[in-house]
This record gives C-alpha cells, sequence and structure tokens, in this order.
C-alpha cells in the first residue's frame, strides 16, 4: 500500500479541493432551495415545520435542514456554512468506509476505501452542490459499518451506535435508508451464517436507540401535519405526516407519482459510468471477479470475500432500476458498498501480484486520466477561456504535480492509486475554481442580488407576478421575493419586480410603467446543454431576467 506520507498528502489534497467548492455560489435548485428552507427555520425560530416557498413540503424529513440550519445559526447565513455540515458528515461517512473495509478485510482496504469513497465524482459534487445525500449515504454506511461489527464481535457499543446512525440516516431521506441497511445485513448475515446474534437482548438496545434518533423527526412531522388535516399537499388533504415517512414515500417515488416517471430501466448503469469516476472501470472489474468467485464456490463461506458489498449493490440497482422516479444522486447511498468493494479488489490484486491485471488497471486509469486532462483543457481554453491567472497558476501546479507522478518510475498499484486520485482532484479542482464560478455567471437570481446589494434596494420591496422559484435571489437576498398580482402592484408606492420577458409584456398590456431597470442572463445551469458550452451558440440558448422599478 502507499506511504503513510503520501496517504495523508493526498487527503489533504482532497480537503483542499472540498474547500475550494465551499465558497462557490448555491446552485437552482435543490441546493438554492434547501438553503432558503433552512434560512427560514433559522429567521422564523421555527424548526418544526418545513415551508418550502410557502407551501407545506413532506416530501423529505428533517435531518439535512436542521444540520443547515444550526451551521447558520453559529456561522450566518452564508453559502459556505450551508455547505459545512456536508463537509463534516462527508468525512465521517470516510471514516466509516475505512472501518467497514478494515472489519471485513484489512487496514489497508479500509484505507484504500476511504480514499476511494472521498474522490468519487457524484460524492465531491454532493459536497458542492448540497443536497440531502450527503448526509444519507454518510449515516447509512456508519449504521452498515457499526451493525456488521456487532454481528463479528457482539458489541453493544456497535449496535448502539448503528441504532443511532439508522435513525439519523432514515431522519435525512426516508425508507431508502433502512432498505440499504436492511438489505446489507441480510446479505452479511446469509453469507456469514451468524444469525444467532439477532438473537439477543442487545437487538433490543439498538431498536431503542433507533428510536430515540427518529423521534425529533416525527414530533416534527406529527406535528405540521397529523394534527392539520385541513393541510392540502398536492391536492390532498388529511396526509400522515408519519404514514408518509413509514409507508406512502416509497409507493410515491417507485410509482413515479413525485416527480417525472422513467422508463430507462438501465439508467443507473450508464449513470454510474460517470458517477464512480475515476474509479469506475476497477469498480466493474471488482464486481465482475467476485461475481464469478461467488458462483464458483457456490456462495460457500470465505473468509477472504464479503457478500455484504455485492449484494446490496445488486439488490439496490433491480430495486431502482424498476422504480420509475430516478435520479443521477440516487446512487450515492451505495457508493461507499462501491468503495469498499473496488479496495477490496485493488488490495487482493495487489497482494497477490497479479502482474497482468495490474497492467490493465493502471492502463485504465491512464485513459481515464486523459479523458481528465481533455476535459479541462475544453473547459480551460474552449468553454471558459482562462481569465483568472491566480486560479490558472494553482491548476498548473496541479498539472505538474500529476505530470510527476506520471514520470515517476514505481510500482504500478502505486501510481494506480495516485493517478486515480489525482485525475479527481485535477477535474474537481477544475470544477470548484474555474468552471463553477463562470458558469454561475448566468444564473440570474445570485447576479441578481448582487445588483440588488449594491443599488441599496429594500429587499422587502421585491415582488414577482409570476409564480416560478427564485430560491437563489431569495437566499441571498436574506429575505425571499413575494408573490403579488399587477392589480395590487398599482396600489404600492414604491415597488420592484422580478420579471422574465413574458412578465414585461403583461405590465406594459396592463399600463404600468418603470423607470429603473437592471437586466441579468439566465440559464438553468443544473440542465447544460451542447450549444450552451459552445462559446458561439450560447447567446442564443440564454433567457433574461430583470429588475423594474414601478413608478
Amino acid at each position: 500500500m502507499i506511504s503513510n506520507l503520501r496517504y495523508r498528502f493526498l487527503l489533504v489534497l482532497i480537503v483542499l479541493v472540498y474547500i475550494a467548492g465551499m465558497f462557490v455560489t448555491l446552485f437552482e435548485n435543490d441546493s438554492a432551495q434547501f438553503a432558503v428552507m433552512a434560512m427560514r427555520m433559522v429567521q422564523e425560530n421555527d424548526f418544526i415545520n418545513l415551508i418550502k416557498g410557502g407551501t407545506q413540503y413532506l416530501d423529505k424529513p428533517h435531518l439535512h435542514f436542521w444540520l443547515a440550519a444550526l451551521s447558520f445559526k453559529i456561522f450566518g447565513l452564508f453559502e459556505w456554512a450551508y455547505r459545512i455540515p456536508a463537509i463534516l458528515v462527508t468525512l465521517l461517512g470516510a471514516y466509516s468506509c475505512y472501518g467497514l473495509g478494515k472489519l471485513l478485510y484489512n487496514t489497508n482496504t479500509g484505507k484504500l476505501a476511504a480514499l476511494i469513497f472521498m474522490t468519487a465524482q457524484t460524492i465531491v459534487l454532493s459536497v458542492i452542490d448540497v443536497r440531502t445525500d450527503a448526509v444519507l449515504a454518510s449515516f447509512t454506511i456508519l449504521a452498515i459499518w457499526q451493525f456488521t461489527a456487532y454481528v463479528e464481535k457482539r458489541s453493544l457499543l456497535s449496535i448502539v451506535i448503528g441504532g443511532l446512525a439508522a435513525g439519523l440516516a432514515f431522519s435525512a431521506k426516508g425508507q431508502i435508508a433502512l432498505f440499504v441497511i436492511g438489505v446489507a445485513l441480510i446479505c452479511h448475515l446469509a453469507y456469514t451464517r451468524k444469525w444467532e446474534s439477532v438473537v439477543s437482548w442487545k437487538v433490543l438496545e439498538g431498536l431503542a436507540f433507533f428510536s430515540l434518533a427518529i423521534a425529533p423527526m416525527l414530533y416534527a412531522y406529527y406535528h405540521q401535519f397529523d394534527l392539520h388535516p385541513e393541510k392540502v399537499i398536492r391536492g390532498t388533504s388529511n396526509r400522515s405526516g408519519i404514514l408518509f415517512i413509514f409507508w406512502e414515500q416509497s409507493l410515491e417515488r417507485t410509482g413515479g407519482t413525485m416527480g417525472e416517471a422513467s422508463k430507462d430501466y438501465f439508467f443507473f448503469f450508464h449513470t454510474f459510468l460517470w458517477v464512480f469516476l475515476p474509479w469506475t472501470i476497477p469498480a466493474i472489474f471488482a464486481f465482475g471477479s467476485r461475481i464469478r468467485k461467488l458462483f464458483k464456490s457456490k456462495f460457500t463461506y470465505n473468509p477472504n470475500y464479503d457478500f455484504l458489498t455485492i449484494g446490496t449493490i445488486a439488490v439496490f440497482f433491480i430495486v431502482a432500476s424498476i422504480s420509475q422516479f430516478k435520479l443521477p444522486h440516487y446512487l450515492n447511498i451505495v457508493i461507499p458498498l462501491f468503495a469498499v468493494l473496488t479496495a477490496s479488489y485493488i488490495n487482493q490484486v495487489i497482494r497477490t501480484k497479479k502482474k497482468k491485471t495490474l497492467k490493465l488497471l493502471l492502463g485504465s486509469q491512464y485513459f481515464v486520466l486523459s479523458i481528465v486532462f481533455i476535459a479541462v483543457v475544453f473547459i480551460c481554453f474552449y468553454v471558459f477561456p482562462f481569465e483568472n491567472i491566480f486560479v490558472s497558476s494553482i491548476l498548473m501546479i496541479f498539472c505538474l504535480i500529476i505530470i510527476y507522478f506520471c514520470l515517476k518510475k514505481e510500482a504500478y498499484f502505486l501510481r494506480i492509486i495516485t493517478l486515480s486520485v489525482c485525475s479527481s482532484l485535477l477535474l474537481n479542482a477544475v470544477l470548484n475554481l474555474h468552471f463553477y464560478p463562470n458558469l454561475l455567471e448566468y444564473q440570474a437570481g445570485s447576479n441578481m442580488a448582487e445588483i440588488v446589494a449594491d443599488e441599496d434596494i429594500p429587499v422587502d420591496e421585491i415582488y414577482k407576478i409570476s409564480n416560478y422559484h427564485t430560491w437563489s435571489l431569495d437566499f441571498y437576498n436574506r429575505y425571499p421575493v413575494q408573490y403579488t398580482s399587477l392589480k395590487a402592484i398599482e396600489n404600492e408606492e414604491n415597488a420592484w419586480l422580478y420579471a422574465n420577458d413574458k412578465d414585461l409584456e403583461s405590465i406594459k398590456a396592463a399600463g404600468l410603467d418603470w423607470d429603473q431597470q437592471f437586466t441579468v442572463k439566465d440559464f438553468r445551469i443544473s440542465r447544460l446543454s451542447g450549444s450552451f458550452l459552445n462559446p458561439s451558440t450560447r447567446k442564443g440558448k440564454l433567457k433574461k431576467m430583470h429588475l423594474i422599478h414601478i413608478r
């Protein structure tokens, strides 16, 4: 395995890339939306009710919003404060990967699993574009690690921590956490034949601490929804928050009633190709190798392998692929298991000195690195050409470090690990320091908030006449844009309207006029297209948002 010095050096670089992303403007929709929801909790001192744009919010439980609100309370209403809990729980998730890898295999596997987890593309993205998945993935793998430790060692502390972690994972996103944790435990028990560990009073302790962990979330749901059957949620009254989180949530997601249904049964398979970069190819090798060995041994227990990771991944992919509602970040919950599986495979190849396989893996990682280099050149010299000397200097240093390790003559496995991590570092350093800051120049809300601050426009006098969301403007104004009607605006003495081109036509048709106007470019940055990335056609894909003063 790589030396402790190099390992720590790589960890420091990874954390620095995370920190660089902390100060990037919040993305619409989810990051900015969730930040506004947490901001409302702090401003109104209401930590019970989840409110989205003035409406009752049932879809996701409370933990992520509570953590963000706590960070806001401590540090203030800043984008970096919103991201702090995600970074901290991700570090906890990395340590849990280390713990599970060490428990199932050895210390080297654990160390590599943590490194793989922290550099997987979707995990790096989850600490920048922060949603509920960072909290979900980290507490889920913590629960799996601790429950597995209980099965192996019968430790009371392990099952207590596992129960608390499972409760927190459930409080982050609901039943999917319990599903993955449950499948992982069943797979491990079935493979090791240690079913007797379930028949113990200690299991009741675990359940008690699980109940303790979910109690605040259940109380909040009960208070917001069960006590108020008159509330209408997505066209239906008499909604029970407790029934929803324990039962209805899964039915709505698998049935596609919470969003646009997807019939692509291979969605998660092709999505995995990019979300686990730069480790995708080793992961595919690992999965294929373990499947062959399991069938060859007829699933006979072998202490050199595990069924927990591969079994849980397989079941998750089958169930998730059948679901009608699919998004890339849904894979985050099994990324820690992929990290442990991939680390155990690479470590096994190293220990058994399979030179041919090591060469193949090294070649695959050189290929990934070359793709990353092409992407970096494309971004930095075509999509958004370099203008900032400081940022370009930092990225040049990254490139020199990578070139050094590419040219350095050392063992295959050292180059596999180092170059893979460097691929992630280079790509995400470019994204965090160069691509995202330039991309966010086309996010109207956050840019308009700068104008509002510069012009000293009263945020409580800004309105909108259409019911579209304005999350980034709401957050950076520290005040939500209020919805109103044109008729009501006529009676306002000093009103500002945040409007798109269609709204301006309606305002003109109503006979209203304005004496000041500020205009910013607008693009849905979460839905990139080739036409937008191409500088010569970008202008045609842009819309405009306006802030006008009605006179």
